[in-house]
């Protein structure tokens, strides 16, 4: 993170990066001074409503974020930027994205938890897009030329008042992490009660296990023994009415609904309180750790690794006959999970896998049989990338 003053300083010339946030209300005209190397600018954090039309002298920008500020109409100036490939303005009060917003390299947008109703046109005549973020909006309809974006593979459009499948999605070439759930199209009017309820008052939550976009996990006793659960459990409270992904209420049931799996965290009881949700897992054995890490602004959509990491044959052909069991699985119960990675996917040194984080999943039992094979065969490409990752990592 940077500093206004560092900025006003000339103490930042040269970099390629900037960061403020600092309760900003009006764009430092201060870094138009980085316009010779300035690639990725993160205003993100501030109180901003507008940007000027001098953020086309910085010609080099890439990358731009804003989220968490007040803008509520998508800057028209953004489409200007020649060579601006990302754009992530979350959790504003957008309602208005105008139709010469959208940059012509755009590859990357975010628009999460925002509050718009209609997407211009121009969304469907951005042949690069790649990654295209909508969760927790007012859309009631999706542009019909997004037939066109041939290019798209990861697509989030949760917790918004679409009505109807939009067909002219299913069939886009490259889609292949799809989460769609919390519209009135795919309404899941199912309640599952898999699992006992428990209050929230009969455990403690102790240290943080992790934590994503839906929700944090802690390990957890039991202040007195109930249902034979193990003295020690994991708890994921979800966060807040919407999440980058969809609303948690559509999580918990996903995760009910797909049962048992030796590959799966078992779900032991759940949690629905006024404000508070959580659901209570078997705790994962410690000798578990992650198998990837998460796209990075240069993979885009593609999963990470730690430099070095390697697998042998065996390993591999183990971990993809699990992954593909798993798939199986889920969508034997009309599950599509959304966010198929290898970063979602534990490992321990047997290449036993444990796969979670079902933020992005989304049932589908409602849609119709046709519907319902393309929303299989977009999770299979999601399938087909872990595949390839997998034999990329064999050792020499």
């Amino acid at each position: 993170m940077h500093t206004l003053n560092q900025l006003k300083n000339g103490e930042l010339v040269g970099i390629t990066r900037l960061c403020l946030s600092e309760g900003l209300t009006e764009f430092p005209i201060e870094i138009l001074t980085l316009s010779d190397s300035l690639e990725m600018l993160d205003l993100s954090g501030n109180a901003l409503r507008t940007l000027p039309i001098e953020l086309t002298q910085l010609t080099k920008l890439r990358i731009i974020f804003a989220s968490n500020n007040q803008f509520e109409i998508l800057p028209e100036v953004l489409g200007q930027c020649e060579n601006l490939e990302m754009v992530g303005f979350k959790a504003n009060k957008i309602k208005q994205v105008p139709e010469h917003a959208l940059p012509i390299k755009l590859r990357w947008l975010i628009l999460t938890d925002n509050q718009i109703e209609v997407l211009p046109n121009t969304l469907g005549e951005r042949p690069r897009l790649q990654k295209l973020a909508l969760a927790g909006n007012k859309l009631t309809s999706l542009p019909e030329n997004m037939h066109q974006l041939h290019n798209l593979e990861l697509l989030r459009i949760s917790a918004n008042d679409l009505s109807e499948c939009p067909e002219q999605l299913l069939n886009l070439p490259k889609l292949a992490w799809f989460a769609f759930a919390g519209n009135p199209f795919s309404h899941a009017d199912v309640h599952i009660e898999s699992v006992p309820h428990v209050k929230s008052s009969s455990y403690a939550l102790h240290q943080v296990l992790g934590q994503g976009a839906s929700g944090v996990i802690s390990k957890a006793t039991w202040h007195e023994q109930i249902y034979d659960f193990p003295a020690q459990v994991a708890v994921k409270v979800f966060k807040g009415q919407v999440t980058s992904d969809g609303y948690p209420k559509d999580e918990l049931q996903v995760c009910l609904k797909v049962g048992g799996h030796k590959n799966l965290v078992r779900p032991l009881a759940q949690v629905t309180e006024v404000d508070y949700l959580a659901l209570i897992m078997e705790l994962i054995p410690y000798d578990y750790r992650n198998l990837g890490l998460p796209p990075s602004l240069d993979s885009c959509t593609r999963d990470t690794f730690e430099e070095g990491f390697t697998l042998s044959s065996g390993q591999i052909d183990k971990i993809i006959n699990q992954m593909q069991q798993v798939f199986e699985h889920l969508h034997a119960n009309q599950v599509c999970h959304g966010d198929l990675y290898a970063h979602n996917t534990l490992l321990n040194d047997n290449a036993n896998i444990i796969f979670g984080d079902f933020g992005a999943a989304s049932m589908y039992h409602m849609l119709s049989v046709a519907q319902q094979a393309k929303i299989k065969k977009i999770e299979s490409r999601a399938l087909m990338h872990f595949i390839d990752d997998m034999h990329s990592l064999r050792e020499a």
